[in-house]
């Protein structure tokens, strides 16, 4: 009998984990099943291009993985019975299926934060998937010159979307709040570039302002001013999926999946999580931030596990770190702020035309891997039988 291993989500990690098990795992030995609610593969460190009026390529996962073994399957999940070894989805027509597994690899990803401030939700948009940016992408589009458009959130995601949107738009008056300083996480040269990009696009960067409250045509900021907004950018903080948190799972208190060096679940063996949905501790012990470049060496470590434990060899854990913080200041310009291991800015920064190209890269990088999942070193391996009939329990040394 087959060992049956669902991938839940396909972005940058589910679509990186499934490929990269197809390629390290025999496909007699395996059934791979990558559950995910959208035909296409979503660039998602690329929405606030979309939002700005870019088009990108549509990327079919069903072209992705053909050939590779990978069986998609296109479907929401709205459950998981981490006890009874079953996920439950929802397909487009609305019928309920139950599909029972032996290794379930949770990667649900996250979605935009309300930091439950009255009105996010109903008033203000996102970008953390596409359906959102395309809703900002029509707002803008109905603006006449000189709207106010409000970027809410300091992070390099609020940074990315109010650059691109004064460069691409520079009719409308875009203005960036932020709760500290302007990139207090970056190092002085990286502040020092980010704030003369701002000044050079013509964002109005307003420093310790909280939002709170969001309306239709404006936002009330903590000292009671109200700033007027035909549209507002929310970008403060991601929050994950919430159906982990609604299992017996153990998940922190933002709901991650607590999980081990190799990414497998603490209280339940048969669950592994990458990305967004895990609770992995890094350098210093301190947890990974959700990102891509989190995102990416936990689902190559999480997959190099099962495979080691189905085919009974030792589990390699490579020890995930940091190398730079890569943001992209419109089409034409970008930062990259180099850092210590743990993620801690140091005085080395990228910036200008070059950053911009070496951001373009890593996003195509990124894709390509994603792309391309049977181009992956080493040799697929058989499932020993013992390892097989006991799942993700099976016997296997971490080192």
């Amino acid at each position: 009998m087959q060992h049956r291993v669902i991938v839940l989500g396909a972005g940058y990690t589910g679509a990186i984990a499934a490929g990269r098990l197809a390629r390290r795992l025999r496909r007699e030995d395996v059934a791979l099943t990558l559950v995910n609610a959208e035909a296409d593969f979503v660039e998602r460190v690329r929405m606030h291009q979309l939002a700005a009026g870019q088009e990108l390529p549509a990327r079919p996962l069903a072209a992705m993985f053909t050939g590779t073994g990978v069986t998609l399957k296109l479907a929401r999940v709205t459950a998981v019975d981490a006890d009874r070894h079953t996920v439950t989805v929802t397909g487009a027509r609305g019928t309920a299926e139950e599909l029972p597994y032996d290794t379930l690899v949770y990667a649900l990803g996250s979605g935009w934060h309300d930091q439950g401030v009255p009105g996010v939700a109903e008033h203000a948009h996102d970008i953390a998937g596409r359906p959102g940016a395309l809703r900002l992408r029509a707002r803008l589009a109905q603006l006449a010159a000189g709207a106010p458009v409000i970027v809410v959130g300091g992070g390099l995601t609020g940074l990315e979307a109010a650059t691109e949107l004064a460069e691409a738009r520079p009719d409308l008056d875009v203005a960036l709040l932020v709760r500290g300083e302007l990139g207090d996480r970056l190092s002085a040269k990286g502040r020092r570039h980010l704030r003369a990009v701002c000044d050079r696009l013509g964002v109005t960067v307003r420093e310790h302002t909280a939002v709170t409250a969001v309306a239709a045509d404006h936002v009330t900021t903590a000292d009671g001013t109200t700033l007027p907004a035909a549209a507002t950018v929310w970008t403060a903080g991601f929050a994950v999926h919430p159906i982990a948190r609604a299992t017996t799972l153990e998940t922190g208190a933002n709901g991650q999946i607590v999980v081990d060096r190799s990414m497998r679940s603490v209280s339940h063996s048969r669950v592994y999580a990458i990305g967004d949905a895990a609770l992995a501790l890094g350098p210093g012990g301190k947890p990974l931030r959700m990102s891509c470049a989190s995102g990416v060496p936990v689902a190559w470590q999480a997959a190099d596990a099962i495979a080691a434990r189905l085919s009974g060899g030792k589990v390699p854990v490579t020890p995930v770190r940091y190398f730079q913080q890569c943001v992209s200041l419109g089409r034409r310009d970008g930062l990259i702020q180099f850092v210590t291991a743990d993620d801690r800015a140091v005085d080395r920064a990228l910036t200008g035309r070059l950053a911009a190209r070496y951001k373009e890269a890593v996003c195509k990088a990124a894709t390509w891997g994603v792309a391309h999942p049977l181009l992956v070193p080493g040799r697929a391996r058989r499932v020993v039988p013992e390892a097989g009939a006991a799942g993700a329990e099976a016997v296997g040394t971490v080192v």
